[in-house]
C-alpha cells in the first residue's frame, strides 16, 4: 500500500517516542471497552437476553429478536461515525474521542443495571434497545478517532505497526470479556448465573472506563490534524468531500469489510451457540476456546501489522482473506462433526487467533490511506460502520438462518464465508490512492 504524500502528512513526524507510545495506549483502551461489551452482549443475546428481555413460545424467536438489538446498536454507528466524525474533522480528534469514550461507558454500565420483562414488562427491552443504541452511537465515532490518533502520530514506516493499536483492542476486549463470562460460569451456578451474575460482567466496564479517560485526557491533538488547520484546509461538510472525491473507495471499503466482518461473528458469536448446541460442547469450553484465541490476538495482530509496513498491507490482505474463505469448509466440519472438544478448540484458535490477524491488524492503516487528512475521520468512520451492520451485526442472523435452513448443518455458512474472503480481496486489489 502507497504511503501518503509529504502534503498529506506532518512536516515532521513526532519525535517523541514516549508521546506516541502515550497516544498509542490512548486509542488502545477505549476500542477494548468497544470489544469488551460486544463479546459480552453477543454472547448473552442468544443465552439470557432472549429469555429475560424477549420472552417468547418459540426459542427461535426470541433468539432471533434478542440477536435484532445486537443489530440494531450496528444500525446507528453510522450517524454516530457522522456526527463525530464531522465535528473531528473540523475541531480535532482528542475532544471527540473523550466524548465518545464517556457516552458508550455509561451505557455499557447502565445495561447491567436493567430490570428484565418479567419486572416491568414491556419497557424491558424498549430501554434494551435504546441503551444498546445510545451506545452504538458513541462507538460509530470511538474507531475512527481512536485509528486515526494512532496512525497521525506513527513516524513514517511504522504507519501499520502503529494503526494497529486500536485493533487490539479487540483482542483485548474479547479475551477480557470471555475470561469474565468464563470466570462466572465457572463460579456460579446456571440459576446463579441467569439472575444475576451476567450483571456483574457489565459492571466491570467501569474500571475500564475510568482508566481510559485518565489516559485519554493526558494526550494532544494530532500533528497532521494541527498542520491542516495552519494550512486551513479543513473543510465545512466533510462528509459532502467523502461522498465527492472517494465514493468508490468509500464502497471497495465495505467490500474489504465482508470477510473480517463475517469470520469474527461466525468464531466470537455465533459459535457460543452452534457449539453448545450442536456440537455438545459446555458454554464455559467455548467461551475459553474464544477467550484463548483473543489472547494470541493480542500478539498476532502487532506482529502481522509489523509485517505489513515490509511486504505491503494490501499483498497480506488479499492472501489472508482468501485462506480465510477457503478454511471456512474444514474448520466447520471438525467442529461439528469431529467430536472432539480438543479439535473445536483449535479450530476457533487457529482461524481467529492467527489467521485473522493479517487481516484485521493493518485494515485500520489501509483505510485511514484512504482519504487524505481533512476528511479522514468521517470516510473511515463511514467505511468501518457501515461495514459493521453489514457484515457483523446481521451476520448472527445470517448464519442463524442459513444453519436452520440446511437442517442443521454448516455448509451454506461456510459457503457464505468462503464467498466473502473472494469479494474482499477483490476490493482490496482495487483500491487506488485518494485524489490530492
Amino acid at each position: 500500500m502507497s504511503s501518503l504524500t509529504l502534503a498529506d502528512r506532518p512536516l515532521e513526524p513526532p519525535s517523541d517516542t514516549d508521546a506516541v507510545r502515550k497516544v498509542a495506549v490512548a486509542s488502545l483502551i477505549g476500542t477494548t471497552i468497544e470489544w469488551y461489551d460486544f463479546l459480552i452482549y453477543g454472547s448473552l443475546a442468544g443465552l439470557i437476553f432472549n429469555k429475560q428481555f424477549f420472552p417468547s413460545d418459540s426459542a427461535f424467536v426470541s433468539t432471533m429478536l434478542a440477536y435484532g438489538t445486537f443489530a440494531a446498536g450496528f444500525i446507528v454507528r453510522p450517524f454516530g461515525g457522522l456526527v463525530f466524525g464531522h465535528f473531528g474533522d473540523r475541531i480535532g480528534r482528542k475532544p471527540l474521542l473523550v466524548l465518545t469514550l464517556m457516552i458508550m461507558g455509561a451505557a455499557t454500565v447502565l445495561m447491567g443495571l436493567l430490570p428484565t420483562y418479567a419486572q416491568i414488562g414491556v419497557l424491558s427491552p424498549i430501554l434494551l434497545l435504546a441503551l444498546r443504541m445510545i451506545q452504538g452511537f458513541a462507538i460509530g465515532g470511538e474507531w475512527g478517532g481512536a485509528v486515526i490518533m494512532a496512525y497521525e502520530y506513527a513516524p513514517r514506516g511504522q504507519t501499520n505497526y502503529y494503526a494497529s493499536f486500536p485493533q487490539m483492542g479487540l483482542a483485548i476486549g474479547l479475551c477480557a470479556g470471555a475470561g469474565v463470562l468464563s470466570l462466572l460460569s465457572a463460579m456460579l451456578t446456571d440459576a446463579q448465573f441467569s439472575a444475576w451474575g451476567w450483571r456483574i460482567a457489565f459492571m466491570f466496564s467501569v474500571l475500564l472506563l475510568v482508566v481510559g479517560l485518565f489516559i485519554r485526557l493526558r494526550v494532544v491533538e494530532t500533528p497532521a490534524f494541527l498542520e491542516a488547520k495552519r494550512r486551513e484546509e479543513v473543510v465545512r461538510t466533510p462528509i459532502v468531500d467523502v461522498v465527492r472525491d472517494e465514493p468508490v473507495n468509500v464502497v471497495l471499503g465495505w467490500g474489504a469489510r465482508m470477510i473480517d466482518g463475517v469470520i469474527f461473528a461466525v468464531y466470537a458469536i455465533f459459535t457460543l451457540t452452534f457449539l453448545v448446541k450442536l456440537a455438545g460442547m459446555p458454554r464455559t469450553t467455548v467461551l475459553a476456546a474464544i477467550s484463548a484465541a483473543s489472547f494470541v490476538l493480542i500478539f498476532t495482530i502487532p506482529m502481522a501489522s509489523a509485517l505489513a509496513d515490509r511486504v505491503g498491507a494490501k499483498r497480506l490482505y488479499i492472501l489472508f482473506s482468501l485462506l480465510l474463505g477457503a478454511s471456512s469448509f474444514p474448520a466447520m466440519w471438525l467442529m461439528q462433526y469431529s467430536g472432539s472438544v480438543a479439535i473445536a478448540v483449535f479450530c476457533i484458535v487457529v482461524v481467529m487467533g492467527v489467521l485473522y490477524a493479517p487481516v484485521y491488524g493493518p485494515q485500520a492503516a489501509i483505510f485511514c490511506e484512504l482519504f487524505s487528512t481533512r476528511i479522514r475521520y468521517s470516510g473511515i468512520s463511514i467505511v468501518y460502520q457501515i461495514g459493521a451492520i453489514f457484515f457483523v451485526s446481521l451476520t448472527p442472523m445470517i448464519a442463524t438462518y442459513l444453519l436452520h435452513a440446511n437442517g442443521d448443518r454448516p455448509w451454506l455458512i461456510a459457503a457464505y464465508m468462503t464467498l466473502s474472503g473472494v469479494v474482499s480481496a477483490l476490493c482490496i486489489a482495487l483500491m487506488r490512492k485518494p485524489k490530492e
